[in-house]
């Protein structure tokens, strides 16, 4: 028998274990840190997009299949070392994704109110990670720093009336600050122009449809050079997104409460203010011929009291295993884990952590399939693990105190969240804190 041990449970880690299971006599643990699986479909996908998070439902088939198991709660590097894993497992696919924010590398973007916009999703998804206390949106103006769709994300949460959330599985808290905030304009800042924002244009016309928000949009900052130009003529996703943006351009504000500024071809210099941020001070930008921003020396400042930097993500190292980081990925050839420039049998790599933080979900299916083709091909080459019990990992981290959350313990925390959501009038609310969730995975009480 084949033993596998993926270290991931979001999609690119599930993918690689229903890849795995199709080859015959195998035994696949995948590992997470967190106490539930799902990666980024639970913990980076907006609550209100319950037809993106159903990817969840095919995931979860992966993992009921009889030859994996699920094993939530543990910190490989840290609870497990590599050196061990490889004593149980005759290969590793490491599928830890990449949820470290790129800064913004102005000064001041340390001051209080300035966060990353993973922060704040981490936040509204419930990650235990984030203290659910972190946000309390008593800004009354928000910058969000970015042109993709976690940036429209964002946006779309902070305008949105807490009533309109209400049948999400947000937890109860976040829905309670939520309901009492104060924002009322949101900055959405773009570095390059319309042409090269990496929206998606089913969700960038959802800003337009805010029922509580006007969208405002300077036509001047819709003004294409050459390149911008080239970009449409040939991008069609480009191409729908500059003609939304005309269209909510040419449109009046009808004052809403809130207002979405979406402001192009400015760059943020320094965030403004002593102990907490004030403002935010931008330059004019230009493109050049390779389509990248400039600083034109032309500047200004928008007033606000909080600032979400969403301008992307990178990998974070795992102790024994190989880490750029300047790339912030691991090191690999189609899947093969580098080390020293030649790939290590036993070794491998899938999704993020992979490629950098590009693609959609159903990107990591064929990323997946790639790995696990490079792995079945290097069969004859693996070094077997010396340990063949299947059971033996679970001993080891019983000795060590580890709390495995199994796939049973997942079904329990399941039935509390949808208790809980049943007591607040919806079909289900998460539960954030950490110790409450292995509470549920062990059949306790949660409150």
């Amino acid at each position: 028998m084949l033993k596998v041990a993926v270290i991931g449970s979001g999609p690119a880690g599930v993918y690689s274990a229903g890849a795995l299971t199709q080859q015959g006599d195998v035994l696949v643990d995948v590992f997470d840190r967190l106490p539930c699986p799902y990666g980024l479909v639970r913990y980076g996908v907006a609550p209100d997009h319950p037809k993106i998070k159903s990817i969840s439902a095919a995931l979860e088939k992966v993992l009921e299949h009889p030859a994996v198991r699920f094993l939530g709660n543990v910190e490989v590097g840290t609870q497990i070392t590599l050196e061990e894993l490889h004593r149980f497992y005759d290969a590793l696919i490491f599928a830890n994704g990449a949820m470290v924010a790129r800064r913004l590398g102005v000064p001041g973007e340390n001051l209080a109110g300035s966060f990353a916009a993973t922060e704040f999703v981490a936040w509204y998804c419930g990650h235990p990670d984030e203290p659910i206390d972190r946000f309390t949106l008593q800004a009354r103006s928000v910058a969000v720093i970015g042109a993709g769709n976690v940036a429209l994300d964002v946006t779309r949460i902070l305008a949105k009336l807490a009533d309109e959330l209400h049948d999400t599985d947000m937890p109860g808290q976040v829905l309670k600050v939520l309901e009492h905030s104060r924002v009322q304009d949101i900055h959405l800042i773009g570095r390059r122009g319309p042409a090269q924002a990496k929206f998606t244009t089913p969700l960038l016309r959802e800003i337009g449809e805010l029922s509580n928000a006007d969208v405002i949009v300077h036509p001047d900052e819709l003004l294409l050079d050459e390149t911008s130009r080239e970009t449409l003529a040939t991008d069609s996703g480009a191409r729908r997104n500059f003609e939304v943006l005309q269209q909510w351009a040419e449109r009046p504000p009808s004052g809403r409460p809130r207002r979405v500024h979406v402001r192009f071809m400015l760059r943020p210099v320094e965030v403004l203010g002593d102990v907490s941020l004030t403002g935010l001070r931008l330059e004019r930008t230009r493109l050049d011929r390779t389509g990248q921003a400039t600083g034109t020396g032309e500047m200004s400042t928008v007033d606000a009291s909080m600032i979400l930097c969403a301008t992307g993500h990178r990998g974070l190292s795992i102790p024994g295993i190989p880490f750029d980081e300047k790339t912030g990925v691991i090191p690999n050839d189609g899947g093969r884990v580098l080390r020293a420039g030649s790939a290590a049998p036993g070794d491998y790599v899938a999704g993020w952590i992979k490629r950098g933080a590009t693609g959609v979900i159903g990107t990591n299916k064929h990323d997946a399939k790639e790995t696990v083709t490079a792995l079945l091909a290097d069969l004859p080459s693996l070094p077997l693990a010396p340990v063949r019990d299947p059971d033996a990992v679970l001993h080891l981290l019983a000795e060590r105190g580890v709390d495995v959350v199994t796939w049973q313990g997942w079904s329990a925390i399941e039935l509390a969240e949808a208790d809980l959501g049943r007591a607040q009038g919806r079909e289900r609310a998460k539960i954030a804190d950490r110790e409450a969730l292995l509470r549920a995975a062990a059949g306790r009480a949660v409150g």
